[in-house]
């Protein structure tokens, strides 16, 4: 403990070797009242805070409902009602082209009242006569039961299996949330151009 020594000097204050200085008591409690100080207005702004938040929320008007549709101005078409439906947005998720006259394809469709809703659909095409000809689609589950991000988003195709036999058997999985995982497989059949639930 000879490295320890404390040494008392003529300030009074009491020093440790290879330690910074001890002081005396009414230095600390000095010390202690402004970190306790700085800590009370912490705690004050932060109550303020809170008191604040409890009382706009908890008590206060309740928020007025509005009485109709509400409208929002367009550029020269005059007032356009919220409740209106958007136009269909669609995006193509994944492809699969069999050969060279059959072609699968899973689109994901946003729901036209919901934003955040969508739906997949599966179509078939033949390629006939230089161009690609739609034999059949079908849902891939129910309308606006999937969530647009997801399935537009990275990764969102879990399984995706097509076959060139006859019938051909099509295998869907899809990315329901990040969080939630892949949704169970959809099977379908397609029998000569035609989509045939499994």
């Amino acid at each position: 403990m000879a490295d320890r020594e404390a040494h008392r000097f003529e300030d009074g204050a009491q020093h440790v070797k290879g330690h910074a200085p001890i002081t005396t008591r009414g230095d600390v409690v000095i010390r202690n009242l402004r970190t306790l100080a700085g800590w009370g207005a912490v705690v004050a702004a932060t109550a303020t805070a809170v008191t604040a938040t409890i009382g706009a929320s908890a008590g206060g008007p309740a928020n007025p409902q509005p009485t109709g549709p509400q409208a929002r101005p367009t550029a020269g078409q005059g007032p356009k009602k919220q409740t209106e439906p958007r136009p269909a947005e669609h995006r193509r998720i994944v492809s699969s082209i069999l050969g060279t006259d059959v072609k699968y394809t899973l689109t994901a469709l946003r729901s036209r009242t919901d934003p955040l809703a969508a739906s997949v659909r599966l179509q078939v095409f033949t390629f006939d006569n230089g161009t690609w000809r739609e034999t059949d689609r079908a849902l891939v589950g129910r309308a606006d039961s999937w969530f647009w991000f997801p399935l537009t988003g990275r990764h969102a195709v879990c399984a995706f299996s097509t076959s060139s036999t006859q019938p051909a058997p099509v295998a869907v999985s899809m990315l329901l949330t990040p969080s939630a995982g892949c949704s169970p497989t959809q099977n379908f059949r397609v029998d000569n151009g035609r989509i045939v639930p499994a």
